[in-house]
């Protein structure tokens, strides 16, 4: 069994016993209280993934869960979240993420390759705190419409309050994807290959990328956050050995931005 398909099963068990513990309780699993954060994360980063060139961009944040018994740790990688079971230690639930279109407008490297189309990717998430300092999270995604492949996001961050409004954190983070991943963000068919003058390439699946990152988060107000943030990753396996990017692009991925969220609290 690939990678992928190991860290999926152990995810989606992850999950099944999370929702079955939801469901034991007594009451509706709609009662009780429940946050939404909303926000946006600008960032300059490259203009498309693999490649050298940088430029500025911008993405939402969204995450809506029932409120826990003590503040959690949040990150901007963290993608669109409804937690389904959340006791403070352990939580999990379902997760999204947007993808814009990429074709040869975000970039002349991509001249001659079919375009991806935008769409979506969702599936669940699992994290859980070894100790006070420390969470650690796991995403398994399916893509939709752009990408018919899977992909694996697992991070673990470290972190620690300097001053009761200034917080540091940061931790490694490693990626895993499908062959289907790699083949429509860097995959070149013959056809592609023609079109574009890069070498003919056809990924398997496999490790995606290995990297660190970390963030400097101010709360403005109570609910209300704002943080600085600086994220690099090393490309590997299929997406280091692709044609686009050993001709025309780049192993080595920096990223550096600003966030801010602001959480609503209600009850249901």
């Amino acid at each position: 069994m690939s990678p992928v398909g190991r860290i999926s099963m152990v995810l989606a068990a992850a999950l099944l016993g999370g929702a079955g513990a939801a469901n034991a309780g007594e009451g509706s699993w709609l009662s009780g209280d429940w946050y939404l954060t909303v926000g946006a994360t600008g960032m300059i980063a490259p203009n498309f993934e693999g490649g050298k060139k940088y430029l500025l961009s911008g993405s939402p944040i969204i995450s809506l869960g029932k409120a826990g018994p003590a503040a959690r740790f949040t990150s901007r990688n963290d993608n669109i979240s409804l937690a389904l079971v959340d006791d403070g230690g352990v939580r999990a639930g379902l997760t999204g993420k947007f993808l814009f279109s990429r074709d040869d407008d975000n970039a002349d490297e991509l001249k001659g390759l079919d375009p991806v189309r935008w769409g979506g990717e969702v599936g669940g998430f699992f994290e859980f705190y070894p100790t006070d300092w420390l969470r650690a999270r796991a995403e398994l995604r399916h893509g939709i419409r752009a990408h018919n492949g899977f992909v694996v996001d697992i991070a673990a961050d470290a972190f620690y309050d300097v001053t009761p409004t200034i917080r540091i954190s940061g931790g490694p983070r490693v990626s895993f994807a499908s062959a289907k991943y790699f083949d429509a963000y860097y995959g070149v068919d013959a056809q592609e290959a023609v079109a574009s003058g890069l070498s003919e390439y056809h990924p398997g699946g496999g490790l995606k990328s290995t990297g660190l990152g970390g963030a400097i988060t101010w709360k403005v107000t109570e609910p209300m956050t704002a943080s600085l943030f600086g994220e690099y990753s090393r490309l590997m396996g299929p997406a280091a050995d692709s044609s686009l990017v050993r001709e025309r692009g780049d192993r080595n991925q920096f990223m550096i931005g600003v966030s801010t969220t602001y959480r609503f609290d209600f009850t249901m």
